[in-house]
């Protein structure tokens, strides 16, 4: 078989394998495949191929992905475990077909398992020393077999086997590895932890106590005697315990029913009551306690860790999608302030790119309170600057700060938003702060972000961390590679999605879009810089780098305003603007005339537009496009305002019903913002008068709520709320 024969077949197996984990069929997925192994990118192929993957959307298209990716992991593990089994001379075509035929990671280990390279272990010991005909005399557990004058044979001061029981015990330790090794034993164990298991965590107590020790103890202390069966351990319960432990706290174990799998692995492996049957069980008792028992526990350690690695980064990813994809305010002059009291707070004016115009420090709250002076500046900045909007920080002496703003009774046509600052610290002390702002300090970086998170959260968030933007439960404790992938992928869904004005983006916003990457990106802000704003999306294929496939995976995301093709400011790909000619054509109007108005557009009959290569769904996203180019799919910004009478935890008060804004989601229940610098739990219980399974199918980031106050905890810092009978 040839090597294009070769990846061929091995595409339809992984076609096969797919479409039953995901529920797609079989030719959605091996089209979705073939353009993968295509370079076609995620965003590409959900939004402009269509035709092939029967419309897939990039959800969908990335759980593609990703399982062709696991499954292409295994086939190397194959690989090398068919090697190393040759290269030991034990490889028979039997054993060779069923690991050629299995795709299941734990099944594959378990076949390996008995040819895997050990350490010297008892079993290895035994067999140097010649006993491995006794422990297969053993197994045949003969009830009329003399074991102790069988040993006896086996007795040799030349091999170290000094007498009858030396001999039996290493003949026992070669059954107890091989029963270990055993698939059929390690499936019992196995099944048992699946349906019993259950993992328990215990405090950790120091031999004296002291406050460090408390501190970092309390957050735990739903845990110090905690015990659940695994299977319904929810994810950030396992993660906490996992937390717990890596910090000392908590031991934390996981166990099975030990009775239960003695007892099924008596039925295994013992045939009668003989004398040999009573070493076999020795054996296998042994193989259980010390060999199955330990690997099984790391086994389901390691798989319920993951299954809730999984769970916390499918939150932690919906959670971020709903933040990037956050209302913009749009190209507007903004006044941004990052509040502060004896630092004072720092004031940026940025114009409606973005740019900083100016910077400055005013003090308008204790120690100094210069109010007066604070007052005039910012009516100062308002009229120089003709702000539009006004952007302030929810961090320290935020509330203060926007009510001194409110204060003012600037024009009614300026709004004032609070925005969240997660993150601002981190994007201002980074190296891309540093590279657009050189010179100057952490204070106006750090204003500036907030500023232009109101402008565009989603051009201005993708220069930071994910990790360090406050969404998400336990992100730091999950798998750091997967979590980076999948929000990775979610980063580069959402900038696709919005789609960027190439000559206004910056370069990690282009880092983002289908096709480009770092390299490419600084190209193209690199070309803008030297030969001035691109005038059309044909004109990108001058740039170094920038080929063909670059240009067909990433020209439709990549907006052109003010060119002479009006399409280069729309989503419809190049590609299809021949179909949009001549849609224009038979309706004798030109593009833009056709763009700009809808009864022309109405007159069109997109069935008489279908080729072998434009279907359906390619025309009617044309169609939509035509009616709305370069539309933002993010909604509209709202303001929003806090309680006036609540400012701080101590101002709050059971019963209270008061507005906030919903900051992150996790899988038991939302944090809410009420602006007393303490974020509110709704539990999952108290989100709705009806039973909630997922919150995120009940509210989403940024959502402006009413909340009733439950209870406050000034001691912990926490605030009780609930949804119900309010939504």
């Amino acid at each position: 078989m040839g090597e294009g024969q070769s990846i061929y077949y091995m595409n339809q197996i992984f076609s096969k394998l797919i479409s039953k984990a995901t529920g797609i069929s079989e030719r959605q997925v091996t089209n979705t495949v073939n353009l993968l192994e295509e370079g076609c990118t995620i965003p590409f192929i959900s939004r402009y191929r269509k035709e092939a993957t029967g419309s897939l959307d990039e959800v969908q298209v990335a759980s593609v992905s990703d399982n062709l990716d696991k499954l292409k992991e295994v086939e190397k593990r194959k690989e090398t475990i068919l090697k190393t089994i040759e290269e030991q001379g034990k490889l028979t075509p039997e054993l060779k077909i069923r690991i050629e035929a299995s795709w299941d990671a734990t099944e594959l280990e378990d076949i390996y398992l008995p040819y895997k390279p050990k350490r010297k272990t008892k079993a290895e010991v035994a067999r140097q020393k010649g006993l491995e005909p006794l422990a297969t005399f053993l197994l045949l557990q003969n009830p009329n077999a003399d074991v102790e004058k069988k040993a006896k044979e086996f007795i040799s001061e030349e091999k170290g086997v000094k007498n009858v029981e030396e001999a039996l015990q290493g003949a026992k330790d070669i059954i107890a590895e091989q029963v270990s090794e055993s698939e059929e034993a390690r499936n019992i164990v196995r099944f048992n932890f699946k349906k019993d298991a259950v993992i328990t965590s215990k405090v950790i107590k120091p031999k004296e106590e002291n406050d460090e020790w408390v501190a970092k103890s309390q957050k735990f202390r739903d845990y110090f005697d905690f015990s659940e069966r695994l299977a319904k351990c929810a994810s950030h319960r396992l993660l906490a315990m996992r937390r717990g432990e890596a910090e000392g706290v908590l031991r934390v174990s996981i166990s099975g029913d030990d009775e239960r799998c003695l007892d099924r692995l008596d039925r295994q492996f013992l045939r009668n009551s003989s004398k040999s049957a009573e070493m076999v069980w020795d054996a296998v008792e042994d193989a259980f306690k010390r060999l199955i028992k330990p690997s099984i526990e790391t086994e389901f350690a390691n798989s319920s860790k993951e299954l809730a690695d999984q769970e916390a980064i499918r939150i932690f990813v919906k959670n971020l999608e709903q933040l990037l994809m956050s209302a913009p305010l749009g190209q507007k002059r903004v006044l941004a302030i990052d509040p502060g009291f004896r630092t004072g707070c720092k004031v940026v004016c940025l114009d409606a790119e973005g740019n900083l115009l100016h910077n400055e420090a005013i003090y308008p709250h204790p120690p100094k309170s210069e109010r007066a002076q604070a007052e005039n500046k910012i009516w100062t900045l308002v009229k120089q600057y003709k702000i539009e909007a006004i952007s302030i920080g929810n961090g320290t002496a935020s509330r203060e700060t926007e009510d001194f703003i409110n204060g003012l009774h600037l024009p009614s046509d300026i709004q004032v938003f609070v925005v969240s600052e997660d993150g601002a610290s981190i994007y201002s002390a980074s190296k891309v702060a540093r590279e657009e702002f050189p010179d100057y300090d952490v204070t106006v970086r750090g204003a500036v972000s907030i500023g232009r998170r109101l402008m565009d959260p989603l051009a201005e968030l993708v220069k930071i961390d994910p990790n360090s933007i406050g969404v998400g439960q336990y992100q730091k404790d999950v798998d750091q590679k997967a979590l980076k992938h999948s929000l990775d992928q979610t980063v580069e869904m959402c900038v696709n999605k919005v789609g960027v004005n190439v000559n206004t983006a910056s370069k990690h916003l282009l880092t983002y879009i289908s096709g480009l990457g770092p390299a490419i990106a600084q190209n193209i802000v690199n070309y803008r810089a030297e030969n001035g704003a691109f005038t059309s999306r044909k004109e990108l294929l001058k740039v170094p780098k920038l080929g063909p496939k670059a240009f067909e995976q990433a020209a439709g995301f990549l907006r052109v305003s003010g060119g002479k093709q009006p399409l280069d400011n729309s989503a419809v790909h190049p590609e299809s603007y021949p179909v949009v000619e001549k849609m224009a054509k038979d309706q004798k109007c030109t593009v833009a005339e056709l763009l700009a108005d809808k009864t022309i557009r109405a007159k069109i009959d997109i069935n008489n537009y279908v080729t072998d290569k434009v279907g359906l769904p390619t025309l009617q996203d044309i169609m939509a496009e035509l009616d709305k180019p370069g539309r933002d799919p993010r909604q509209q910004l709202e303001a929003f305002s806090f309680s006036k009478d609540v400012k701080e935890l101590e101002d709050v008060q059971p019963g209270m019903i008061l507005p906030g804004i919903i900051t992150n989601i996790t899988n038991f229940g939302c944090f809410v913002d009420v602006g007393v610098h303490t974020k509110g739990l709704v539990h999952v219980s108290e989100l709705a008068d009806h039973f909630v399974k997922d919150p995120a199918s009940e509210v989403q980031l940024h959502q402006h709520v009413q909340v009733k106050v439950i209870s406050v905890d000034l001691q912990r810092d926490r605030l009780a709320l609930s949804m119900k009978g309010l939504c």
